[in-house]
């Protein structure tokens, strides 16, 4: 993912160099990417980069007018500047004022400091390692591998927090001795070495403040929404939408209002029929006059994805699991559209309040004592953060861990944009009426003020839509039974309905299912269309060698699902994202490019 790269050090420049030079080749992974250094030995900094093409971000590094003050940044920040006023790059009061997915590093050579920073929810990754001799830091955590090798030690808390949640929790990282940057942080180096690891904000800022009653609460939501809005699609880079069949990029589309054919729209299809996301935000692009296009997971994807598979575990470190290597193909179609991509992530945990992120419990038998004793400790930790204020935990939890790793491997390809985590948008939320959710769904009625016609179109779930009660309810029970029904006959196959659907195979009842509401059908794909893959990968023998895995357990794993007598779909996606994680980062040479 593009960013920032680097490290402070007392150690002789031509080393420094040496390895700050590895370190951003490693950061370079497409053709469009621009990278660049700069080093101040005297304060004893060496920062690299690489951004997308005519980004924001490309054309570091800022100076002011004496040349006293220098900033790398990487990201996009998107407050607003109250006019006579100009941003101040006081590091005292310099990282609370942006706003946006960003982090930088800020050399005062007048002062002799220099800062590290990032945004208040952590968003924009930024790893660390300290070691006697330097403080390394990185967007991507490969590029502190790729000059300190000896970290390449998969981190057993770490492993298991992967396995339990998908994600590793509370700053960590897979990887032993590279932590991540917390949010808002502001970190000051003077003469090389740590002086204060400060933060410029904490949650409970907002969790404080007193909550609104409806009226006002829906009124200061919508003028924090609507007011902000403009400024993610405020570039000279074309700009598209990931639209769906769901409320949060249609409320986007509702206030937008952008003129005919200036807003392209895409939607991400599947291989079997049209899905609701499809048919619904096909009607929702004409009403808007806009174009609309359908990027299709389909057969091309399937035949290259052990390359797809391979590539996206590499690119976030681990931070996903093959199950989204498809982010990564449709990525790539969809900067072919536009190179900025909006989308409605994030609004739907923050404003209905329901977490997305939950710990699953491996197959029994498949891992050793130690793993499951660190996958327990996830499950624990995160029923302790549950107790959170619940925006607390979506915003500030929830998205930059569990969210992280599809951002990262969208942003390998794209410039990408949530209106909804701008933060104005977001304190709002924090004064949510307790009785919010049972006063009904919020985005409903933003829509409707915002663009009627588009308040008369049901959701992909049959929420809202121009129908009486009773054809509405209905409505809603079939698309909900549609829904569960694919749910059933995908990952959630009980094993008892797996064994009775391998007896039925060959009247292929998914396929009466399978596509109306999901693009992605892996217990299929590992079965069928993938099982070579599947079969190579996790009975190889470097697999089965594996500490701490059984292997007769595995083995047993691979067999079933392959035949179809069971469904271990989320099981075969773990093991396949630990042993990509081994092959790629333990097991061989790091990758480094030109």
């Amino acid at each position: 993912m593009p960013g920032i790269v680097g490290l402070i050090t007392k150690r002789p420049r031509v080393e420094a160099e040496h390895e700050l030079s590895r370190m951003v080749r490693t950061m370079r992974h497409e053709s469009f990417y621009r990278t660049g250094t700069w080093v101040e030995p005297a304060l004893g900094v060496y920062v690299g980069w690489s951004a997308l093409e005519k980004s924001s971000a490309d054309g570091m590094r800022i100076c002011n007018r004496q040349d006293e003050t220098i900033l790398v940044f990487s990201g996009e920040e998107l407050a607003e500047v109250e006019p006579g006023h100009e941003r101040s790059s006081d590091a005292a009061v310099f990282p609370a004022r942006l706003n946006g997915r960003f982090h930088g590093l800020l050399a005062d050579r007048t002062l002799g400091t220099v800062t590290l920073f990032n945004d208040r929810y952590g968003m924009h990754r930024l790893y660390y390692h300290e070691s006697k001799d330097a403080f390394y830091f990185a967007a991507e955590a490969k590029a502190i591998l790729a000059v300190r090798p000896e970290l390449r030690t998969p981190d057993p808390r770490g492993m298991g927090e992967l396995i339990a949640g998908g994600c590793v929790m509370e700053n960590r990282t897979i990887f032993h001795g590279i932590e991540v940057l917390p949010p808002a942080a502001a970190w000051v180096f003077r003469d090389r070495s740590i002086q204060e690891k400060r933060t410029y904000f904490r949650p409970s800022e907002w969790e404080e403040q007193a909550p609104l009653e409806p009226e006002a609460y829906y009124r200061e939501l919508r003028d924090a929404f609507t007011r902000n809005l403009p400024r993610y699609f405020n570039d000279s880079e074309r700009i598209g939408i990931a639209l769906t069949g769901g409320l949060d990029t249609r409320m986007i589309m509702a206030w937008r209002k952008a003129p005919p054919g200036s807003l392209p729209c895409y939607t991400f299809g599947g291989m079997f029929r049209d899905s609701q996301d499809v048919l619904v935000a096909r009607r929702v692009a004409k009403i808007c006059e806009q174009s609309h296009t359908v990027i299709t997971v389909g057969s091309e994807f399937l035949s290259r994805f052990p390359h797809y598979a391979e590539r996206s575990v590499y690119l976030t470190d681990g931070c996903v699991d093959p199950s989204r290597a498809h982010d990564l193909y449709v990525s790539e179609k969809a900067r072919n559209v536009a190179p900025v991509k909006v989308v409605g992530t994030y609004a739907s945990e923050m404003l209905n309040q329901v977490p997305t992120f939950n710990p699953v419990k491996p197959v029994s038998g498949l891992f050793n004592s130690e793993i499951l004793a660190h996958v327990k400790h996830a499950e624990a930790t995160y029923a302790e953060l549950c107790r959170e204020h619940p925006v607390t935990f979506a915003a500030f939890r929830q998205f930059p861990w569990s969210h992280y790793g599809v951002l990262a491997l969208e942003q390998t390809q794209l410039t990408v944009r949530s209106p909804y985590l701008h933060n104005e948008v977001v304190r709002t939320v924090f004064r949510a009426p307790k009785a919010a959710r049972a006063d009904g769904d919020v985005r409903l009625r933003l829509i409707n003020e915002g663009n009627p016609a588009l308040a008369r179109i049901r959701s992909d779930l049959g929420l809202g839509g121009a129908v009486g009660r009773l054809r509405g309810a209905a409505s809603r029970r079939l698309l909900e039974f549609t829904f569960k029904a694919e749910y059933a006959y995908d990952y959630g196959m009980p094993q008892w309905l797996a064994g009775i659907d391998h007896v039925l195979s060959p009247l292929h009842l998914e396929r009466l299912f399978l596509g109306r509401h999901k693009l992605l059908h892996y217990r299929v794909w590992y079965r069928d269309a993938l099982s070579k893959y599947v079969r190579e990968m996790l009975l190889d023998p470097r697999t089965l060698a594996r500490p701490y895995l059984d292997r007769t357990v595995l083995e047993t794993v691979v067999r079933h699902h392959l035949e179809g007598s069971r469904n271990y779909t989320t099981a075969i996606h773990k093991i396949l994202a630990l042993e990509l994680l081994h092959r790629l980062f333990v097991d061989e040479p790091l990758r480094v490019g030109s």
